[in-house]
């Protein structure tokens, strides 16, 4: 026992080895997550060639476009193995059923706005030259000086507006209801005016609020006979019946002064339609 005693203890150590299998940790969530990332990646990017228009494709192309000038319908690449964007119109429409600038459809859904904001920009340029030329905003005006303080001209939603009206010393229509020599000349602007553009025209007439209190508003009255009065006389002037689209009376209800009296507020407006 005694010389057992000086001999050293033996310490057994067990390691536990794991040899491959088991369910790998997270790995494989992150991978799989990966991957359903990637798909919804896909799938949004399969929506939006299907959903919006060519010009809206080129565009979200040159927003990711590198700095690097090269061609918008290249894949990138040049020499035999370059080949073609998804965004060229001469491969994606072939398997598609949207318009593009090639090949327009009539379809509102499938141009989107692109069409018809094209054609209102274009048309506001138009109304915004016989502004200039109607005006003398860009130089010379087509109109006498004296017939300019009672023209007033405006682009709205609406269309082209050419406003005409009388003030205190200079009246457009007499106490009979009748055009006076102010009027015609100012129709014959009018008609002018009408030989630059297409457009269907609008009438509308204005009439101020009477002075006094009267037992028998004739305003509506006066309003509509004005107004169907410049009509005939445009027409007697040589403006083609078709070109008129409507004729309204307004009688002193849209005054354009705080003052509901004021000779101003009396005025007859035509209006260049717009077609979009």
């Amino acid at each position: 026992m005694g010389a057992d005693s000086n001999v050293a203890p033996v310490i057994i150590k067990k390691k536990k080895v794991i040899a491959g299998g088991g369910h790998h940790g997270g790995a494989w969530k992150v991978a799989y997550a990966d991957f359903v990332t990637a798909m919804m990646a896909f799938f949004m990017l399969m929506w939006l060639l299907n959903a919006t228009t060519e010009k809206q494709k080129k565009g979200i192309a040159d927003y990711f476009s590198p700095t690097i000038s090269i061609s918008r319908v290249s894949g990138g690449g040049d020499g035999v193995m370059g080949g073609d964007s998804v965004f060229s119109e001469m491969t994606l429409p072939k398997v598609g059923t949207g318009a593009t600038s090639m090949q327009p459809t009539e379809s509102r859904e499938a141009r989107g706005l692109d069409a018809e904001s094209e054609a209102r920009s274009s048309e506001d340029e138009v109304f915004k030259e016989v502004e200039q030329m109607l005006m003398g905003r860009g130089g010379e005006s087509m109109v006498a000086d004296p017939l300019l303080q009672h023209i007033e001209t405006r682009v709205t939603d609406e269309g082209l507006v050419v406003e005409l009206f009388e003030t205190e010393d200079a009246r457009l229509f007499d106490t009979d209801g009748q055009p006076t020599e102010l009027m015609q000349q100012l129709s014959g602007v009018i008609l002018r005016v009408s030989g630059l553009v297409s457009n269907p025209l609008a009438i509308e007439a204005h009439v101020r609020a009477a002075p006094i209190v009267i037992a028998r508003d004739t305003s509506w009255e006066v309003s509509t006979e004005r107004a169907d009065a410049m009509r005939e006389l445009l027409g007697a002037q040589g403006m083609p019946a078709a070109r008129f689209d409507r004729v309204t009376a307004h009688a002193d209800r849209e005054p354009v002064t705080a003052n509901r009296m004021d000779f101003r507020n009396s005025r007859v407006e035509v209006i260049y339609l717009r077609r979009t």
